[in-house]
Formats: structure tokens, C-alpha cells, sequence
């Protein structure tokens, strides 16, 4: 059967040329369409010509003077630093509103120096200078637009100005403002100071950042250190000067910005505390002992966060005086290194504070057990031509005990015992191992210092710890040349390249003594600074977690709060605790280090024990007295490192005052006030709550015997 699709119609088609009517009806909309825009175009140009013909026929005279008689200038409006805060909210550092004179240089309006005169004569009498001395300040600085004539005016100088702009052409009165340090010499080398842009870093502001040169920046310190927090960012005010009748037309303002606020881990509230006892401290040694101490350090950080709580420098520094000027009255006092920051920048011997990491080292290389008893019978000892004395003699002493009361003769025994000299003892200067000098100095001494060395520097002791401050220092390690009686000292970089050659080669020609094993084992050939004692022990505290230290702990946004602590502000970042290391120690003796310095504080014949024996809390520490010479004269290091709780410790201390006898007598009773007020002010329950202080900076703080001190010197 034949199937049958269905029909299916297919579109009909409209094609033009099957439809003339449809094509006639386009070709006459487009040709209307082209003479629509032919004729906007037409007239567009017309009117152009037009306006151009009237603006240079009819407006052209007009239009030339107003270019030549005025002129656009851009006046810089600087900006407020960023505000610094402590750890509790309190303002430490700002910027206070003040009014300054600029000279904006206009081109036909006030560059010829005869304007520049005229304008001199009329300031000079009013700023109690002469004309010459304004006019140069005028000229000043030409590759500029806009220099400074006088900062901080008076009301009386802001009003003749105003009375006499017309014929101050070009001469601006801008807001401005001062850094201001509110507590004077509270952490006065921590914050620093700001300071004018000065031939010496104007490349580097000016020509690579940008800066103005009428900008302030940091200079020392904290200030220095997060200038790119705090600088803020210049704004300007646009200006139409008209050279006929010296008017000025406002046309635009871009606003500045004010610099970020820091939130510092530093305890204002502890600091001032720490001021005092220092002070206190020092006054006490030097009425009782007739001498002068001429510099102190002490520090506290946060064992779990790495942030320091204090950083106390003596002889104090108040930062207004570079702000204002007045540092020219304190010459002398500044004389005496006031600038320094002693706790990052001034290194000297540790004495017995490095014996719990020599210990260590000790333990793992053989040189003494945790069953080691010596018996220390004597006051003297031959160490080759050395004659060694002991303060105390101590009777049979094992590890433990020889830290809690510091004997020197089992740290001179387990230095020899790692460099291999043999035989030593209050008879004889002993011998080196193999019999012969040299060969043993190239290996077995070389080998046995290194121990000590490195066994110390991975503490961090010897090195830069890293602290967010600029101008740290390193310490440094010490070795005789018998070969001309001169002192090698050796950096952490020069201690790896020696032992870098003793493992390639197996020897290092050196021409030491058995006597520099025994002084590194109990802290007489070598320097470190406050801080890197500081993270030593906080390691030690930490078993083992050597952390970065650190004053930064927040930066905020721009704002004006009194109080930090009662703003709703969110940070815009926090600084997290850094790991440097963790250093790897076998947990026994670990262990019988820290139970040193327990029994240091806690027992009876510890060393720190008169100061920390009624503790409400338990500490560990070690005291360390080490002769050292300053101005040609032999001095003791008064030296002390401790923690608290024991058991759980929370902070960590490090003090250090040059010629202030043992370290019992001044570095300890100092730490334990450091470590008392925290737990006061922290309101620790095993302090009695009668003694709980709040965490406000003193209100009194300026009439304070630390803030006198440097405020009266001159």
C-alpha cells in the first residue's frame, strides 16, 4: 500500500523587488537619517568656531590677564602621626594641634626678592627675629614649593597674620601639630623620639619615599621603627593666588590622613613601677659605697606571647626634649649615654647567668652526670698559669646545688673536662690531653669552647633576638692569643665559621689557654645584652620554645581616642607569637637545670634567696656577678635571670646594672619588685588583694623620683 505524506506550505517569501512600495519606504528613511547627522554635525563645528571666535576676539584680552595674574598652587595640609598606646589602653604618645607659618612661592606673585624683603621686614619684629634671618628662611630650600617659616605660633602671631594677608602674599597659616609624650621619661628610649628630615636621610625621605621636607619623622625608637604606621598621608588645600590684588580663591581640598595607632605589649602602669626601683636601687648602692653607677637595664617579657611587659633603660630619657628643643639644656646629662638603649644596645659579661645552659651542654656531652658530685673543698685552683679563686668554698656539691649557689669550681671542672685539659686542681695547672699544647689547642680546645659556645648561642645568647627596635647589638664570645697577649673576639657568625673548619679539617689553629674554657663555663668570656639574657631564660622557662621578642601588639585605624581600651575599635592587625627555635633538650636535664635556679630562689643557700625566699609565689632564677672594667676601672656586673610561677610560668626578667656589686645585692631585689607588681597588678590570687594595683599609669608619676631624675639635670 502506497503511503501518502501530508501536504506541508512553505513560507511565503516578500522580497524587495517583488515589492517596490517597501523599498521606496526605506531608501527615503535612510537618506533622511544621513542628513540628520550631517546637519548635528554642521552645527557642532559651527558653534565651536564660533565660541573659539568669541572667546579670542571678544574675550581674549580678558582671558590673557586673568592667565597672566593668576596663578593654582597646592598647599600641603601634613597630617597627625598615628597615636601609641600600652598594652592596657594608655596613651603614651600624640600629636597635639598646633599653628605653623608656610611660605608658598608663587611665580609673579612673591618670588622677586624684593617682595621676599618687604614680606621679612613686616614678620621679623613679630617673630622676634631680624629680617635677614627670615629672609633666608624665605629663600630656603628652592627646589621646594612650600618651606617652613615658624612652627608653633601664638595666638598673637596667627592674628597679625590674618590682619596682614594682603600684603603677605603667598604666606599661609596652616594647622600643624607637636609630639607630645605625656609621661616625659616613661619608656623614653622604647618610644623614641621624632625629629626634621636632615641632609643625612634626605635621599632616602625625600628623594625615594616622597616625604615633604617640612615633614617630621622618626628618629629614634618606636617612632623610628613603624614610621610607615604612623606617617599618615600629606593632604592639600588648592589655592588661586591673583597677583593684582594678592587675593587668594580657595578651589579644592584634599583632607589628610592621619597616621595608624599602635597598641604596644609594654605595661605602662609596670614600667613606671620598674623606673622607680631601679632608681631606688642604684641610689642605695651608690650611698652606701661611696661610687657612681653609670647605666642599668631591666626587662620583662610574656613567656607564652613573646611580648615585653617593661623595658626599663637608665639613665632615663625624656623624648619631648627633641621635640622642642630642649635637649640643649640636659647637654651633660645626655652626655652620660641617656640615648641608649642599654637592654638591646649595650652588651656586657653575664657572670654565673649562663651556667643552667653550660649545665645542659655539660650533660650532654659528657663532661659532668646527673649523678656528678665534686667536691669543692678549696678557694683555689691551678688552671695552667692561672691561679683561680673561689668566693666560697661549698663541700661536696652535685648539679643541682651548684646552681642554686653558683660554685665556680664545678664550672671551671666541666669547662676543662669538655676542652680536655687534664689534672687540674689547687696543687697543679694540669696538663692537655696527647701532651702536646698546640696540637691540643687546634683540637680538643677549639672542640670543648665551641661546645660552650654554641650550646649557649642556641638560646639565642650571642645573637640579634630580633626585637622590633631599631639599632640592636650583638653580643660576642672571647679567646686569648697567647702568641701576643691580645683578645679574639668572636661573633655567632665567627663561632659557625670556626666550627664550619673544625668539621671539614678537624682542627682550628688558635693560640687560647685552658683558662678560657673555665671563664666561658661560668660567664667571663662573653658579652650579651639584657634582651638576649631575656630570651635565654624565657627558653628556659618554656622548655625549650625560644621565642621572638616583640613591642608591637596591634595596630588600629586613625582616630583620636583618650584610651584605647574603652574604643570600639577592631585592629587592623595583631602581631602573633613567633617561634625562632625550639630547642632540642633532653627532658632530665632540662630538668635539673631549672631545679637549679628553683633552688637558687627557694632554698636557703641560693644565691637569690634572701630576695625571693618570702615570695608569695615561687620563682626560679640565677644570679650572676662578673668583673668587668669600665673607664679603666674594675667593676662588678650586678646580673640577675628568673621566672615565675615555677610551675607554670607566665613572665620571665632580665636586670643588669654595671658596677653595682653582686648580683644579689642589686640585680635580684630589683626583679622581685618587677615580678611583684605584675602579679599585684594582674591581681594573681596568691597575692594578698590589699596589695592588687590597678593598671593605670600613676596619676603622680610626675612627681615621681624617676621622672625628676632627668627633668632637673641640665
Amino acid at each position: 500500500m502506497k503511503r501518502l505524506w501530508p501536504f506541508r506550505r512553505e513560507p511565503m517569501s516578500y522580497r524587495s523587488e517583488d515589492h517596490p512600495q517597501t523599498s521606496d519606504h526605506r531608501r527615503r528613511t535612510y537618506i533622511f537619517r544621513v542628513n540628520v547627522v550631517s546637519f548635528s554635525v554642521f552645527f557642532a563645528l559651527s558653534s565651536l568656531i564660533f565660541r573659539l571666535g568669541y572667546l579670542q576676539i571678544t574675550k581674549g584680552a580678558q582671558l590673557k590677564t586673568q592667565a597672566l595674574t593668576t596663578s593654582v598652587q597646592y598647599i600641603p595640609v601634613l597630617p597627625a602621626r598615628g597615636r601609641i598606646y600600652d598594652a592596657n589602653g594608655n596613651l603614651l604618645a600624640y600629636d597635639q594641634p598646633t599653628y605653623s607659618v608656610y611660605l608658598t612661592r608663587v611665580q609673579h606673585v612673591n618670588d622677586d626678592t624684593a617682595t621676599l624683603s618687604k614680606m621679612a621686614a613686616l614678620l621679623a619684629p613679630v617673630f622676634h627675629k631680624t629680617t635677614a634671618q627670615v629672609l633666608q628662611l624665605m629663600k630656603a630650600d628652592k627646589q621646594y614649593t612650600t618651606v617652613t617659616l615658624f612652627k608653633n605660633i601664638t595666638t598673637d602671631q596667627l592674628s597679625f597674620i590674618s590682619e596682614h594677608q594682603a600684603q603677605l602674599p603667598g604666606v599661609n597659616v596652616e594647622v600643624d601639630s607637636e609630639r607630645k609624650y605625656p609621661y616625659g621619661d616613661l619608656a623614653g628610649q622604647v618610644l623614641g623620639y621624632v625629629g626634621p628630615i636632615t641632609p643625612q636621610n634626605k635621599k632616602y625621605y625625600v628623594d625615594e619615599q616622597h616625604y615633604l621636607l617640612m615633614q617630621q619623622v622618626g628618629a629614634a625608637g618606636l617612632e623610628l621603627q613603624y614610621e610607615n604606621q604612623l606617617k599618615g598621608k600629606v593632604g592639600y588645600q588648592e589655592e588661586q593666588y591673583n597677583t593684582v590684588n594678592n587675593g587668594v580663591k580657595p578651589v579644592g581640598y584634599i583632607p589628610p590622613v592621619s597616621g595608624n595607632n599602635l597598641q604596644l605589649t609594654l605595661d605602662g602602669a609596670l614600667e613606671a613601677d620598674t623606673q622607680n626601683a631601679v632608681l631606688k636601687a642604684i641610689q642605695s648602692f651608690e650611698s652606701e659605697n661611696h661610687t657612681q653607677v653609670q647605666d642599668a637595664a631591666a626587662v620583662m617579657i610574656d613567656v607564652k606571647t613573646g611580648g615585653i611587659l617593661a623595658m626599663v633603660s637608665y639613665p632615663y630619657l625624656d623624648p619631648n626634649w627633641f621635640v622642642n628643643g630642649d635637649f640643649t639644656l640636659h647637654t651633660n646629662y645626655l652626655q652620660n649615654g641617656a640615648e641608649m638603649n642599654n637592654v638591646i644596645q649595650n652588651p656586657h659579661a653575664p657572670g654565673s647567668t649562663v651556667k643552667p645552659a653550660n649545665l645542659i651542654t655539660g650533660l650532654e656531652h659528657g663532661a659532668v652526670t646527673p649523678n656528678t658530685v665534686y667536691d669543692d673543698s678549696g678557694v683555689w685552683q691551678w688552671i695552667g698559669n692561672y691561679h683561680m679563686h673561689e668566693d666560697a668554698s661549698y663541700g661536696l656539691v652535685d648539679d643541682v646545688t651548684a646552681i642554686a649557689v653558683s660554685d665556680d669550681r664545678f664550672f671551671y671542672t666541666l669547662g676543662l673536662n669538655l676542652g680536655g685539659w687534664l689534672g687540674s686542681s689547687p696543687y697543679d695547672g694540669g696538663y692537655p690531653r696527647g701532651g702536646n699544647l698546640q696540637r691540643w689547642r687546634d683540637t680538643d680546645f677549639i672542640k670543648g669552647l665551641l661546645m660552650l659556645m654554641q650550646g649557649e648561642m642556641r638560646f639565642g645568647l650571642g645573637q640579634i633576638t630580633g626585637i622590633d627596635l631599631p639599632g640592636e647589638q650583638a653580643g660576642a664570645f672571647y679567646m686569648e692569643n697567647q702568641s701576643n697577649n691580645t683578645m679574639v673576639t668572636m661573633s655567632a657568625k665567627d663561632v659557625q665559621s670556626i666550627a664550619q673548619t673544625v668539621a671539614k679539617q678537624g682542627s682550628y689553629t688558635n693560640y687560647g689557654s685552658p683558662y678560657d674554657l673555665a671563664a666561658m663555663a661560668f660567664g667571663q668570656s662573653q658579652q650579651f645584652t639584657p634582651i638576649e639574657l631575656l630570651q635565654y631564660v624565657s627558653t628556659l622557662a618554656d622548655n625549650g620554645k625560644k621565642l621572638q621578642p616583640h613591642l608591637l601588639q596591634a595596630v588600629y585605624p586613625p582616630g583620636l581616642t583618650q584610651n584605647l581600651s574603652t574604643a570600639n575599635e577592631k585592629p587592623l592587625q595583631t602581631v602573633a607569637p613567633n617561634v625562632q627555635a625550639t630547642v632540642n633538650i633532653n627532658p632530665t636535664y632540662l630538668k635539673l637545670a631549672q631545679e637549679g635556679m628553683y633552688a637558687a630562689c627557694n632554698t636557703p643557700q641560693g644565691t637569690a634567696y634572701p630576695s625571693f625566699g618570702n615570695a608569695p609565689y615561687k620563682a626560679a632564677g640565677k644570679t650572676g656577678t662578673a668583673e668587668i672594667t669600665m673607664g679603666s676601672k674594675s667593676i662588678n656586673n650586678s646580673v640577675f635571670i628568673g621566672y615565675a610561677p615555677y610551675n607554670n610560668p607566665q613572665i620571665a626578667v632580665a636586670v643588669m646594672v654595671p658596677g653595682a656589686g653582686y648580683g644579689a645585692v642589686t640585680a635580684v631585689p630589683i626583679a622581685r619588685q618587677m615580678m611583684d607588681f605584675y602579679f599585684e597588678e594582674h591581681h594573681a590570687n596568691f597575692m594578698p588583694k590589699s596589695t592588687w594595683v590597678p593598671t593605670t599609669i600613676p596619676a603622680n608619676w610626675t612627681q615621681s623620683p624617676a621622672y625628676k631624675l632627668p627633668e632637673q639635670s641640665n
